[in-house]
C-alpha cells in the first residue's frame, strides 16, 4: 500500500520521405509510409555526468544540433552534422536532474556540501574522474532522504527540457519527444531506461532512481500515467554491461516472470536499444558461436566500471530465444521487443561517423591520446604507452529508424509501439521488411511491391501465422547510405524452439553485392574487400548500392514457433580507432580492430 501511494505521488515505392500535411485516407495508408532517422539518446549540461565531464551544452544547443547548427564540444571545437536528424529526444538524467550546475551555483543551500566542493575543485581530467567517482555511493544508495536532492532544483530543471522540446517541435519538419532517462544500476549492472511521453504533456516530475531501483516500479508508474491518459514507453539499452540482469529469466524478486509480467513489460517496453557508443548489444561470441559477425564492437565491461559484464542474459538475440522458451511454457513472452540504435552522447550531439568522431564524454575523451586510440606523450608509470581506459572499446553508434504516417509526434511514438523500428550503426541505411505465408508471384518486382506487402503479410515488428507445410517467405530490401559504403550482404538471424523445447539460432546470407548467390553454406561468396589502413581507403570487387530479394526458410518445419529478423552488412571500412592513428601518423592500436563493417538491423517479425 505504501509503495502505491509513493508511486502516485510522482506519478512510388516508398524509400522516399513525403511532405507533411493534414491527415488524409491516403496518408494513413501504410504504404505511405516514410522512413524517419533519429536520435533517441542524449545528455545536456542539466545530466551530472555531463556536467561533471565539462559539458555546457544546453536541451536548445542539443536541438540546434539536430537540426543542422553547429554548436561547441566541451573542448571547444565544432560539431556538426553531416546531415540534420529528422527527430529527437534529450533524455538527461531524472536522477539529479539540474543538481550539478547547482552545486556550482555559490548562492545555493546544496553548494555546500561535500561532494559540491569537490566538484568545483576539479581542474584536471583525472580531477574530474575522482571527483565524479564520489558521486557512486549516491547513484546506488536506496536510504532516503537523499542530503543531494533538491525537489525544487529537479524540477525546474524538468521543466526547461519540457518547454524546449515543445519549442522546438515542428509537426512535419523535425520533430521532438519529451524525454528523460530512468538510471537504475546496481553495483554497476546496468538497469537504464529511456522514457519518451508520446504528447505535449509531462508530470510535474520525472519517476528517478531515487523513488525505486526496481523498473517493475517504473512500469506501475507508467501504467498509471497512462489511465490519466499521458501514454509513455521506456526503452532500455546497454543490455551488454547489465551483467546479464537486463534480460534475465526471473523477477527483481527472485519469483518466476509469468503471463501478467510479460504482457506489463511489452505494454511499457516495446522496444529495445541495440547499438550506441558503449557498444553492440545485438549478441556475442560466446553466446553465438557460429556467427562470424557475432564480435562486432563489443563492449566487455560494465557500465562505469572496470569490472566484466556477464554475456549471459545480456544480448538481445539471446533474450529472443529465451522469450520462446517461455511463451511455449505458457509464461508469455517479456522478451518480443523491437529495436532502435542511438548515441548516449554526453555533449549534446552524437558522433554518428567513424571518420569524425568525438567519443561521447567530453573533456576527458576529448582528443585520440585520451580515449585511447593513440599512445600518449608520456608513458604510464609500469611503461604502458596507451591511456588507461576503456573508451577503445566504444564506437561511433548509432541512430533510431522508424517507418512513420508523418514526421509527428504521435506519429513516431505508434510506430515505436507497433515496433516497426530499426537500428543502424550510424549511416542512414534504408531497410524494409516483410513476411508473408505467401505472397504475390514476382513482389519484388512489381511497381506496387509495398502496398502489396502490407496487404499480404506483416511488416518489422509484427506478427504471422503461417499454416500448412508451405514455409514463411520474406521480402527484404535496403538501400545504402549514399555518404556511407556500399551494400556486401543481406542476412536474416533466425531463432526457433525445437521439439525438444529448446532454442536454436542460424545465420543465413540472402542476398549479395554483384548478384552472386549464397553457396550451400547460406553464405555470400568472397567479394574482394579490402581496407587500406595507410589511407584509410576502401574497396571491393562488388559493392550494392541496393539489395532486394523474397527469401523462403528452408529448414521451416511445420507449425515451428521462430523469429526472424534482418541484419544488413555493409563493406568493410576504417573504425574510427584506426582514423584517429592515420591523423596521428601511427600504427593503429594493437588488439583494437581496425576495420568495422556497419550495419543495420531490423525489428523481428515472429512467426506462429
Amino acid at each position: 500500500m505504501k509503495k502505491l501511494k509513493f508511486l502516485a505521488v510522482f506519478a512510388a515505392i516508398s524509400f522516399s520521405i513525403a511532405p507533411f500535411s493534414a491527415a488524409s485516407e491516403q496518408e494513413s495508408r501504410p504504404e505511405n509510409r516514410q522512413v524517419l532517422f533519429g536520435e533517441t539518446h542524449l545528455h545536456t549540461v542539466l545530466s551530472f555526468d555531463s556536467y561533471v565531464f565539462g559539458n555546457r551544452n544546453t536541451p536548445d544547443d542539443a536541438y540546434r544540433y539536430a537540426k543542422g547548427e553547429t554548436i561547441k564540444h566541451p573542448a571547444g571545437f565544432d560539431m556538426t552534422l553531416t546531415e540534420p536528424l529528422d527527430f529527437q529526444s534529450v533524455t538527461d538524467h531524472a536522477i539529479y536532474l539540474g543538481m550539478l550546475p547547482a552545486m556550482h551555483d555559490p548562492k545555493l543551500p546544496v553548494s555546500k556540501h561535500p561532494i559540491s566542493l569537490e566538484m568545483r575543485k576539479a581542474k584536471t581530467p583525472a580531477d574530474r574522474l575522482t571527483a565524479f567517482q564520489k558521486l557512486f555511493p549516491y547513484l546506488t544508495k536506496s536510504d532516503k532522504p537523499d542530503d543531494l536532492v533538491d525537489v525544487e532544483i529537479m524540477k525546474s530543471a524538468w521543466q526547461e527540457i519540457v518547454e524546449t522540446a515543445n519549442r522546438h517541435n515542428e509537426p512535419g519538419k523535425f520533430t521532438t519527444l519529451i524525454g528523460y532517462e530512468y538510471t537504475s544500476g546496481p553495483q554497476n549492472q546496468n538497469l537504464h531506461r529511456n522514457v519518451f511521453f508520446r504528447g505535449a504533456k509531462a508530470p510535474t516530475l520525472p519517476f528517478s532512481r531515487i523513488m525505486s531501483p526496481n523498473p517493475e516500479d517504473l512500469w506501475a508508474w507508467m501504467d498509471g500515467l497512462r489511465e490519466k491518459g499521458m501514454d509513455t514507453i521506456a526503452v532500455p539499452h546497454n543490455a551488454n554491461g547489465s551483467n546479464g540482469l537486463m534480460f534475465m529469466t526471473k523477477k527483481w524478486d527472485g519469483s518466476a516472470m509469468d503471463m501478467e509480467y510479460a504482457e506489463t513489460r511489452m505494454r511499457n517496453e516495446p522496444i529495445v536499444e541495440v547499438t550506441q557508443v558503449k557498444g553492440d548489444s545485438e549478441t556475442h561470441p560466446l553466446l553465438s558461436p557460429n556467427d562470424e559477425f557475432a564480435d562486432f564492437e563489443i563492449m566487455p565491461f560494465r557500465v562505469g566500471a572496470w569490472i566484466e559484464s556477464k554475456p549471459d542474459g545480456s544480448y538481445v538475440r539471446q533474450a529472443y530465444l529465451r522469450g520462446l522458451e517461455m511463451a511455449a511454457k505458457g509464461r508469455g513472452n517479456p522478451y518480443k521487443f523491437g529495436l532502435i540504435g542511438a548515441s548516449d552522447t554526453h555533449v549534446g550531439a552524437g558522433a554518428f561517423d567513424e571518420h569524425n568522431y568525438w567519443s561521447k564524454i567530453g573533456l576527458i575523451d576529448a582528443n585520440s591520446a585520451l580515449r585511447g586510440s593513440v599512445p600518449m606523450a608520456k608513458p604510464n608509470p609500469d611503461g604502458s604507452t596507451y591511456n588507461v581506459n576503456n573508451f577503445h572499446t566504444w564506437g561511433a553508434s548509432g541512430l533510431a529508424a522508424v517507418w512513420s504516417d508523418n514526421n509527428t509526434r504521435g506519429d513516431i511514438f505508434d510506430a515505436m509501439r507497433r515496433k516497426e523500428t530499426y537500428a543502424t550503426t550510424g549511416p542512414r541505411i534504408k531497410l524494409r521488411f516483410f513476411a508473408s505465408a505467401n505472397f504475390s508471384r514476382n513482389i519484388e518486382n512489381r511497381t506496387d511491391m509495398v502496398k502489396r506487402a502490407y496487404k499480404e503479410g506483416v511488416s518489422m515488428g509484427g506478427d504471422l501465422t503461417v499454416k500448412g507445410r508451405r514455409s514463411p517467405a520474406f521480402l527484404v530490401w535496403a538501400m545504402r547510405d549514399a555518404k556511407s559504403y556500399g551494400l556486401q550482404r543481406l542476412q536474416i538471424v533466425k531463432g526457433w524452439l525445437k521439439p525438444d523445447g529448446q532454442s536454436a539460432e542460424k545465420v543465413f546470407d540472402i542476398a549479395c553485392a554483384g548478384g552472386k548467390k549464397p553457396g550451400r553454406n547460406h553464405r555470400c561468396p568472397d567479394n574482394g574487400a579490402t581496407v587500406d589502413l595507410k589511407t584509410c581507403k576502401a574497396d571491393a570487387k562488388t559493392s550494392a548500392n541496393a539489395l532486394k530479394t523474397v527469401w523462403r526458410d528452408p529448414e521451416y518445419k511445420q507449425d515451428q514457433q521462430a523469429f526472424y529478423y534482418v541484419r544488413v552488412m555493409e563493406n568493410p571500412s576504417c573504425r574510427w580507432s584506426s582514423w584517429d592513428a592515420l591523423r596521428a601518423g601511427v600504427p593503429p592500436r594493437p588488439g583494437v580492430a581496425t576495420t568495422i563493417q556497419e550495419r543495420a538491423y531490423s525489428s523481428p517479425i515472429w512467426v506462429n
